[in-house]
């Protein structure tokens, strides 16, 4: 059991709702942060009760700060721990808040948990995050519960959204001019999917080096064909890229003899 957990476990304060294997997802990938002047906003702050679990593992140089909705959350606030009222589908009210926010080291989004809300708040707020920071959506499983706007291959889900940092974490090796490296390609470094939270891990990549050292064992000959299959199989060569290119425009499967 780590340290979140324990907390959690015999919680002094205020009400924290979690699931129980959240905390070694949260333990992974925050503890790097600890008992360092780190920069945390949580999307929900509902009881207050995860703040004050964030302000003790984190340390007291840690500056905490919370958005809801519900305007009674304003009165959670104590030393170290600042709260602001909006909606986290408020574009406007989310750009105003990132002129009051300093750069954060983590954003939690356990906020509404509506397809709309995680993905207008990634959209807003991704950029705030710094270059070695975390963000972290949980409870992404209401991208299976349709009151959530959610469901299995659902378009417009926060998980069928997200499944789009897969290929940009790969936009350094397309060869095709519509899919081109674009910001999260040069800011993020890895994307890690648990059940029910997606946490974005940010670094920057500038295009990738591949290397090779140490000294050739033994040359790769190919095997010698004569005139006449060598054409053939230059012709079935060119013929193979021509189809896979009008397949790959298309994105079907590939196709090979």
């Amino acid at each position: 059991m780590n340290d979140l957990e324990a907390y959690f476990r015999n919680n002094p304060g205020r009400l924290i709702h979690k699931w129980a294997h959240y905390f070694d997802i949260y333990d992974r990938h925050f503890r790097r942060f600890r008992n360092k002047p780190v920069n945390l906003l949580e999307i929900g702050v509902s009881q207050g009760g995860s703040l004050q679990m964030w302000k003790h593992y984190f340390g007291p140089q840690a500056r905490i700060f919370g958005v809801d909705i519900d305007p009674k959350c304003k009165s959670l606030e104590e030393p170290n721990v600042q709260i602001f009222i909006g909606s986290q589908t408020d574009r406007a009210f989310l750009q105003k808040l990132k002129e009051q926010l300093p750069p954060l080291d983590i954003l939690i989004d356990d906020g509404g948990h509506k397809m709309n809300q995680q993905i207008v708040t990634f959209e807003e707020l991704f950029g705030l995050v710094k270059d070695d920071g975390v963000y972290l959506c949980e409870d992404t499983h209401t991208s299976f519960w349709m009151e959530y706007g959610g469901g299995y291959k659902r378009k417009g889900t926060f998980i069928e959204y997200s499944k789009n940092f897969v290929d940009f974490l790969h936009g350094w090796h397309s060869r095709q001019r519509a899919f081109r490296p674009n910001d999260f390609t040069r800011r993020v470094d890895s994307v890690h999917f648990y059940d029910s939270v997606v946490v974005i891990e940010k670094k920057k990549r500038p295009p990738l080096e591949n290397l090779r050292t140490g000294a050739k064992s033994f040359d790769r000959t190919k095997v010698a064909l004569a005139p006449d299959r060598q054409r053939v199989e230059e012709a079935k060569r060119r013929a193979l890229a021509v189809i896979n290119r009008v397949l790959m425009a298309l994105r079907l499967r590939s196709f090979r003899w």
